[in-house]
């Protein structure tokens, strides 16, 4: 992929900070090596998101061309779908935005179905390569609408998006080397919490933002090895991530980026409702990590200590610590930070970021490649013909809709 002067440009600068400088003379990289540096750069990272996106104003004119008023709905697969997700319920917490989110899929075969459930006429694709295949799809199928307003949003100048979609909005500086999203996460996450402050002509929360960068990275500095170094000393059998709330979904990722980075099995539930059945497999063998959220901590810190009872171990984020934390965690990550929930999510999903990249490295496997993984996902001929017939049942229900409705007319 060519990449834009300013993308070079960009990884050039990130390669010449003190923290890459000696892992970068090795002429063989580690396993690992892209994957980590990329989860350290995060905070230099969102800082350089935002000075591009102030130079060019790319914020503003989002603001112009998409309303605050009309229905959104996201449409995206894996890591990129759950932070569609995290999106959506900031934004329906925070702005009060008609926000949804489904899976590429459920729109590529169910097109009526998903469009008359949301309402939306304003719709944003999201694929880091922009070459997923199942989004491009479900893109196409929406550039027949023309009442709808498309938003194609990757790290890939070059996208098919650009041609299938009203508007695009590319971040090729936050783009990884490595298979999994990590940086790319959360700098298009921040830049949608910019977009919906924008929308909602919040000031207040959009300037939290601003200070992110500088106050996360001794936060990184200091925690950064306390995780990893967790997570090599002990095996776990199972990984549980709860989180209540947009916190959910930081869980869901969390999971996944496990699974990813580690072949390890993991799961993500809201946080109470672990005592609903899954509590079964709490124990010695069970890592717990709580992504503690301001409106539940009270009963999160409950659920902690009763699960600490039965001996399985707790990693536990927060933004402050307290002693009934302490005691029911075998490792607590306090945030510490002086900004307001909202501009807090991205920092808080570093922590899972580590923890993958330190269980998979102590399994003997290299987290810049998972196996059986590819950085996009691209589907063969058998796929395409199952997307055309997809578009053929579209079609077909369409002109069937219509001479029904001109027959009752």
């Amino acid at each position: 992929m060519k990449k834009s002067k300013k993308a070079v440009k960009s990884q050039t600068a990130l390669r010449k900070t003190p923290r890459t400088k000696a892992a970068d003379k090795s002429k063989a990289p580690v396993p690992g090596h892209h994957t980590l540096r990329e989860i350290l750069s995060q905070p230099a990272m969102w800082a350089e998101t935002y000075a591009n996106l102030a130079r060019h104003g790319a914020i503003e004119r989002l603001a112009g061309q998409f309303s605050a008023s009309t229905p959104w709905l996201f449409v995206a697969c894996g890591s990129s779908y759950y932070l569609s997700q995290l999106i959506c319920a900031i934004w329906s917490r925070d702005f009060g935005f008609r926000c949804s989110a489904v899976a590429a899929s459920e729109l590529l075969f169910a097109p009526d179905e998903t469009l008359r459930g949301s309402e939306a006429r304003q719709v944003v694709f999201i694929s880091r390569s922009g070459e997923t295949t199942e989004v491009l799809r479900a893109a196409e199928i929406l550039k027949r609408h023309a009442d709808i307003r498309t938003l194609g949003v990757s790290c890939n100048p070059s996208s098919p998006l650009e041609r299938l979609c009203t508007s695009t909005f590319t971040l090729p500086w936050a783009d990884e080397k490595s298979t999994v999203m990590t940086r790319s996460f959360t700098s298009i996450l921040l830049s949608f919490q910019r977009l919906g402050a924008q929308l909602k002509g919040d000031t207040q929360l959009a300037a939290s933002l601003n200070h992110l960068p500088k106050t996360a990275q001794p936060w990184l500095d200091a925690n950064a090895d306390r995780i990893r170094q967790f997570a090599a000393k002990r095996r776990f059998a199972d990984f549980v991530f709860l989180g209540q709330g947009a916190h959910y979904w930081l869980a869901q990722e969390a999971a996944l980026k496990v699974t990813e980075m580690s072949a390890s099995y993991a799961q993500a539930y809201h946080s109470l409702e672990f005592r609903h059945g899954p509590r079964s497999i709490a124990g010695r063998d069970t890592l717990i990590t709580f992504f503690v959220s301001d409106a539940a901590a009270k009963e999160e810190t409950l659920l902690a200590a009763e699960l600490k009872g039965l001996h399985a171990a707790n990693l536990i984020i927060v933004n402050r610590a307290t002693p009934e934390l302490r005691a029911a965690s075998d490792l607590l990550i306090p945030l510490d930070l002086e900004l307001p929930e909202f501009a807090r999510f991205a920092v808080t999903a570093i922590p899972a970021h580590l923890l993958g990249t330190a269980v998979g490295l102590r399994k003997g496997l290299d987290p810049d490649a998972p196996k059986n993984l590819t950085r996009a996902v691209v589907l063969g001929a058998t796929a395409v013909k199952l997307a055309a017939r997809a578009k053929r049942t579209h079609r077909a229900n369409a002109v069937n809709t219509s001479a029904t409705t001109g027959a009752r007319a």
